[in-house]
């Protein structure tokens, strides 16, 4: 049986929803539009997911 993913935004955006929503897993990470749901997912292995979020509080 497949669980439901937990699907997170982040803290900062408030009640805005101009943002991405991210729902982690062991082996993939899916990234979607909150705006969009219905748009598609992009599936991300999660060390890449990670290695770009390292990227990113770098800058």
């Amino acid at each position: 049986m497949t669980m439901p993913r937990r699907w997170k935004k982040s803290r900062y955006t408030g009640q805005e929803s101009a943002c991405v929503e991210v729902a982690l897993g062991t082996r993939r990470t899916l990234v979607r539009d909150t705006k969009n749901r219905g748009g598609g997912t992009l599936h991300l292995p999660t060390p890449a997911w990670a290695a770009f979020l390292t990227v990113v509080k770098a800058e």
